[in-house]
Formats: C-alpha cells, structure tokens, sequence
C-alpha cells in the first residue's frame, strides 16, 4: 500500500493498519479485506480489481491509498538485508516475560519470518558477525547470509489487533534486552540496544528452494 507521495502505508508510519484485517489466497489470488469491529470482509482478486482495492481501503485509512504487487522481489523496506529474519521461539518467550504478555502477542509484534525451535534464548544472536562480515547457515537445503541483529520500529510497543500502545515498551525493552544479551552475540553490532531478531541477506542461487517445518538449521562459515 503507498499513498499519494509514493510512501509506504505500514505500520510503521500509521497505526491504522493495526485495525485492519486480510486474508489473502496464494492460489486463487483472492484478498480478503476487513474491519474488527464489523467483522465483515469485502473478497476481491488482486489481479483484476485493483481500483476496488484502493477504494476499499482509500475509505478505510481515509486517505488516497495505491495497491501494487511486485511478484519477483517484493517491496523489502530493507534493501540492504531483504531476506527473512529470524528468531527463536525461546526468545519470544523471554521477551514476553518482560511484559507480562503471552508469546503469541509477542509473535505477532515482532513479526519475525523464520521461528527456531529447541534452543536456548537469543540463540539468534550468532547468526550474525562484526561489521562487515556475513554469517552463512544452513536451514534444511537452504542457504543464508546472516547480516545484523535487527533494528525495531514503532510496532512492537503497540497491541497487534488495536494498535494500543504499552507503556514505555522501548524503554524496558532497550533495559531488559542489554542485561540479557549473551556472551555469544557480537556486541559491537548494539549501537543501542532496541535490536531483536536478525537480518539476513539470500545468497545467489537460493531463491528457488523450499524451507519445510521440522528443517535443521547449522551454521557453516
């Protein structure tokens, strides 16, 4: 979604996509736009109603609002690392504990692509080296270059179904996640320390080959 200016419509820059709810069929091509407190959904075909689409949600974030599709790389807002981030579900646990919520909300405030199970927290943090190095591992047959632990936005503070915020959630979190921080992550890498979950670049060649729940991940260089 972009507005006039050209300017992504995320949750980063409007709150309002909190409250928004969507579904979309890989197969069929079938979107699913709706609102919570209506429960209702509008279906639409992201192929052949694109001017239905940006009508919908023009009138939902109240805005002129432009829906395009880039189906080779998708519009990474990280150039520099645009593959999957990753992250462990021991880690969501911890941070959960922070703030007295359930790792589900902290799931899906984090938003992390790739989950590693049976692991110690912050596990993640090795998948990543000193400035300028990459950290290449191995998900089943799939490589992957890891980059830098991974700067947090405006979303994490705020309630994932109603864009509510949490009182002073950096703040605890810059806190917490410092007096935390193993000994295996590269410290360097912390410039502050609002950094969770780890960025990753695609090596040439990859693209093409499928992740399966269940994969082994192994670090090899």
């Amino acid at each position: 979604m972009f507005d006039a200016e050209g300017k992504f419509v995320n949750g980063k820059r409007n709150a309002k996509v909190h409250q928004l709810r969507s579904n979309l069929d890989p197969f069929t091509g079938e979107l699913r736009l709706g609102r919570p407190e209506t429960g209702l959904t509008c279906a639409f075909h992201v192929e052949g109603q694109t001017q239905e689409i940006e009508a919908w949600l023009t009138e939902f974030f109240g805005m002129s609002i432009f829906f395009r599709r880039n189906t080779d790389v998708g519009f990474p807002d990280d150039l520099d690392s645009p593959g999957p981030t990753v992250i462990s579900t021991a880690t969501l646990a911890e941070v959960a504990g922070w703030f007295g919520l359930d790792v589900k909300q902290v799931r899906l405030r984090f938003r992390a692509n790739l989950e590693i199970g049976d692991c110690p927290p912050f596990w993640e943090d090795r998948l990543y080296g000193k400035p300028g190095s990459l950290v290449r591992f191995r998900i089943g047959d799939c490589l992957l270059d890891g980059n830098n632990p991974c700067r947090r936005c405006a979303v994490p503070p705020r309630d994932p179904g109603t864009g509510e915020g949490f009182p002073d959630f950096a703040v605890i979190f810059r806190k917490q996640r410092e007096k935390t921080l193993p000994d295996w992550a590269e410290r360097s890498r912390f410039d502050h320390f609002y950094r969770l979950a780890v960025n990753t670049k695609v090596p040439p060649g990859q693209a093409d080959k499928m992740l399966r729940v269940g994969d082994k991940i192994e670090i090899v260089a």
